[in-house]
């Protein structure tokens, strides 16, 4: 699994779309194979081949998923600075939005926001990432009115994977004036319907009580 993540993560270091797209299917594929199982046994497979005409994967639930040994080897290495997933995807967002906002980038900038809500909910220890400001700031960042609509969308889903159940995080948010920021796009005229609506969903999650 080192190896396989090393690669990743030099993909992901480079300036180059393409590599870094690689990398991030890689990490995909590894954390598809460590949260779908097929079905193992013979009778489940022509079970499923019956149904569908195709043997496919289903999710592993929580308990099982705790309990399998890639899913124990991932956990136990996201634990260092070394092969955390997290990090990697939140400095490879950093390049990426410096780079400004084209078609390309931006669809680099939804999957690598979408695979860094996954992980974080995976580990979800990797969520005190964003109690550091310079990390929650690149996501108050990507919700500025010049970012595209899929990138603040994911933005918004990425704030609340971020936050849940983390109140240190939340203060960190509001610190930032991340409320402002919020609220700042929701008001704005070219923000896009779908946005608006994320960011409505935010609000309820975020008025909602806190779990100590």
């Amino acid at each position: 699994m080192e190896n396989l993540l090393s690669l990743s993560f030099d993909y992901l270091s480079s300036f180059d779309g393409v590599k870094i797209r690689k990398g991030l299917r890689q990490l995909e594929g590894l954390l598809a194979q460590i949260c779908l199982s097929r079905a193992t046994t013979a009778a489940e497979r022509r079970r499923s081949m019956a149904i569908d005409g195709v043997a496919k994967s289903s999710p592993k639930d929580l308990a099982s998923l705790s309990e399998d040994p890639a899913f124990r080897e991932f956990f136990k290495l996201q634990e260092g600075f070394e092969w955390n997933v997290a990090i990697r995807l939140i400095s490879c967002l950093e390049r990426l939005l410096g780079k400004g906002s084209n078609g390309q980038n931006d669809l680099l900038l939804v999957s690598t926001l979408d695979l860094l809500r996954g992980v974080l909910l995976i580990h979800p220890p990797s969520r005190s990432l964003f109690a550091r400001e310079i990390y929650m700031n690149l996501l108050l960042d990507l919700l500025d009115p010049s970012s595209c609509p899929a990138v603040q969308s994911s933005a918004v889903l990425t704030l609340v994977t971020a936050l849940l159940e983390q109140p240190s995080i939340t203060r960190c948010f509001e610190n930032l004036d991340g409320l402002l920021t919020v609220t700042s796009l929701f008001k704005n005229r070219g923000t896009s319907r779908e946005v608006k609506l994320k960011l409505v969903e935010f609000l309820y999650f975020y008025l909602m009580p806190e779990i100590p």
